[in-house]
């Protein structure tokens, strides 16, 4: 099968790699949109009014350019901080007094020398707007890098083939957790737990399919899985980064979190579904096999399991251990799995 790099594998690429150019990129080009709008509808007032003026287009690209660049550097370092952690609705609120006071400064330094009236309009212009983009953008966030522009295109209304790989990732002994932890506390502890795999996913070009309970779904493109391991090496950074957090969760759980895996890849369908809640669905045994790989890693000891067949497609450096189990019958399935178990030497990967 030949390969292309499409518009959400760039995307992908991009944001992982320059995460403050990518929301800077972002926000310049929504505020030169927005601008050149604003344009238009202050062109056709003056129109409306008798006055003849052509559209400054460079100035208003300039400024978006100029205004982008300032919030999403903000927006950066804000979403870093502690108030990046707070509820949706006030999360946009305060985005949005803050870069209206990013508006208003640049109104004051720059001469524009602009009738009050159309200053005002300007202000609450910006104020709807931002509140707008904002949105889009918390929106784009849960699909993950270039995947809301091919949503909403329609890439996904009729099934599509992709050659992907799947990982269930599920906590290990979360039964035994829960008791000890009580419900809140447990949720709690889900919840940093995903928090710092996700601060993992976009080194390693994953994406996020699905949370389902203590567990969470993971995908590549297949191109972008087997390219230098990634499906495998995201696995073991995770669980590095789990250690380097040693102290926050023995202070605040009084144990570190142990995840198992499994893996697998070939090709799956992918549909947009829903109408209430839309979101995009695969489908197909790779999922099926992926999911009951994982469910066999207690039953021979191991963490990470993979599937032979994708396991023949990696290049794995020599710090990885491989040990075949050999072949095994999967619950529904006439045909049976080799299956594979991987570890990494700690002090060879340090």
């Amino acid at each position: 099968m030949s390969y292309k790099i499409d518009y959400t594998t760039t995307a992908q690429r991009f944001s992982s790699k320059y995460p403050l150019l990518t929301r800077i990129a972002t926000q310049m080009n929504f505020w030169i949109m927005a601008n050149l709008l604003l344009a238009v509808i202050l062109h056709l007032q003056k129109q409306a009014l008798g006055i003849s003026e052509p559209i400054q287009v460079i100035n208003e690209i300039l400024f978006g350019m100029l205004y982008g660049a300032c919030v999403g550097t903000i927006d950066f370092y804000f979403e870093k901080s502690r108030f990046g952690k707070i509820a949706l609705g006030k999360l946009i609120l305060l985005r949005t007094l803050y870069s209206l006071g990013i508006l208003i400064l640049l109104l004051n330094f720059i001469p524009y020398n602009l009738p009050r009236y159309i200053t005002a309009l300007i202000v609450i212009y910006y104020f709807f707007m931002t509140i707008v983009i904002h949105f889009i953008i918390h929106v784009n966030k849960k699909y993950g890098p270039g995947i809301l522009l091919p949503l909403l295109l329609g890439k996904y209304r009729i099934p599509i083939e992709e050659e992907r790989i799947f990982m269930f990732m599920d906590l290990k002994s979360s039964t035994t957790l829960a008791e000890k932890l009580g419900h809140l506390k447990y949720s709690a502890f889900i919840r940093d737990c995903f928090a710092d795999i996700n601060h993992v996913v976009s080194f390693f070009n994953a994406e996020i399919y699905q949370y389902v309970g203590d567990e969470i779904v993971l995908s590549w493109k297949m191109k972008e899985g087997i390219k230098n391991a990634s499906c495998i090496r995201f696995f073991f950074a995770c669980q590095e980064c789990f250690n380097k957090r040693t102290d926050y969760y023995q202070h605040n759980y009084g144990l570190l979190p142990q995840f198992k895996a499994g893996l697998h890849g070939g090709i799956v369908t992918a549909v947009e579904i829903g109408d209430i809640r839309r979101d995009i669905a695969y489908h197909g045994d790779v999922l099926n096999i992926a999911a009951r790989i994982q469910s066999l890693c207690n039953e021979h000891g191991k963490t990470l399991l993979i599937s032979a067949e994708l396991l023949w497609k990696l290049k794995l450096d020599p710090y990885f251990w491989i040990q075949s189990l050999g072949t095994v019958s999967l619950r529904g399935k006439k045909v049976e799995v080799e299956i594979t178990s991987v570890e990494a030497d700690p002090i060879k990967t340090n």
